[in-house]
């Protein structure tokens, strides 16, 4: 038999959200995958339904129409974008076409589940810097992680699953300190839930550090997680070399579409991301007065740091709600419908809090 070359083996499972188990009388809620719980839009819809009329077309290769929605949108060339089917394709992308054995990755964890299993199946070697006790990025380990043998470093703002989001000036001084030929990815999949002093100016930062790349997804906020479309902002010759090894045709009509159709209703979709906003503050709210804590949560999402996490995913399902454990770690919850919200508070209110 042949065989994959060694380090497919080594390669970690991605394990998905899974879907809440059907409960008699009792309404189920997924909070396991951190998705936008509106459906969408009548207009993105109409759009996305008129796309799928020319399906036995390819896709638009050169993705014109959405590249020229995010220039107009973002200020930059569409020389320096690139596409692909969820901003976690740009990441694989961007590990195959800089690293290979022998080269480093430097990130924080936990965080985004995905980075180990596009770093092993670019060849490369991870190197895992834990967050601090309150779930943030500790920038100071990460840069002393940082060596002549790191290619990209992974910045996730905010974090996922923790939560917290990295300030502008802690990251433009963390670039600052990072060696011209090392990429440092600034990813953004969740940047229109932050609401904090000093946020992160990703375009600002690649304006400065042609190093720097932005990733962004129209999973989360604009509610397309079903139909795979993210993108990066870079300098040029990253964009280049991105689209370089991606998969040709990679994002659908469909897709391009729907995302263009997003980019147009962006108001009525902001204020959906607001509203979410505003019932994640009221979920940390209510966890706070039965008593529990989180780390500062600036996603659509809140982490529980415990080692219990198969007792909390085990009374949540009991309560119709599915969250996603990570084993002996924590459980990462979505912040979700109202009646969802109100629901896990009383799940918390009869548990054992950690100590």
């Amino acid at each position: 038999m042949v065989e994959p070359l060694p380090h497919v083996r080594e390669i970690p499972p991605y394990v998905p959200g899974k879907p809440p188990v059907a409960r008699a009388g009792l309404t189920t809620y997924k909070l396991s995958s951190n998705e936008n719980p509106y459906p969408p839009l009548p207009s993105v819809r109409a759009t996305a339904e008129q796309a799928v009329t020319a399906m036995n077309r390819y896709p638009d290769m050169g993705c014109s129409a959405l590249y020229d929605a995010l220039a107009t949108k973002h200020g930059v060339g569409t020389d320096q974008l690139a596409a692909g089917t969820g901003s976690v394709a740009l990441i694989y992308h961007l590990l195959s076409a800089y690293c290979g054995p022998g080269d480093e990755v430097v990130h924080a964890w936990r965080s985004f589940e995905a980075y180990p299993i596009a770093i092993t199946a670019a060849g490369a070697t991870g190197v895992k810097v834990p967050v601090t006790a309150d779930g943030r990025h500790d920038l100071p380990a990460m840069a002393a992680a940082t060596t002549e043998r790191t290619k990209v470093v992974l910045l996730c703002t905010p974090n996922n699953p923790t939560g917290p989001a990295l300030t502008h000036a802690e990251t433009t001084a963390f670039i600052a300190g990072v060696p011209a030929d090392v990429l440092v990815v600034v990813d953004e999949a969740y940047v229109e839930f932050v609401r904090m002093a000093d946020p992160v100016d990703g375009l600002a930062l690649l304006r400065d550090h042609p190093n720097v790349v932005l990733l962004r997804t129209f999973s989360k906020a604009y509610g397309l997680a079903g139909l795979r479309v993210g993108y990066a902002v870079a300098a040029p010759e990253v964009a280049t070399a991105l689209r370089a090894v991606a998969l040709p045709f990679g994002v659908s009509s469909v897709a391009q579409a729907a995302a263009v159709a997003s980019l147009a209703a962006e108001d009525e979709l902001l204020a959906r991301v607001d509203a979410l906003v505003v019932e994640r503050d009221r979920l940390v709210a209510g966890i706070a007065a039965v008593g529990w804590t989180v780390p500062e949560p600036q996603g659509n999402f809140v982490w529980f740091d415990l080692p219990q996490t198969d007792a909390f995913a085990a009374a949540a399902g009991e309560a119709g709600l599915a969250v996603r454990p990570f084993a002996g770690e924590g459980v990462r919850v979505s912040v979700g419908e109202p009646e969802a919200t109100d629901r896990l508070v009383e799940v918390l209110r009869g548990m054992k809090r950690p100590t």
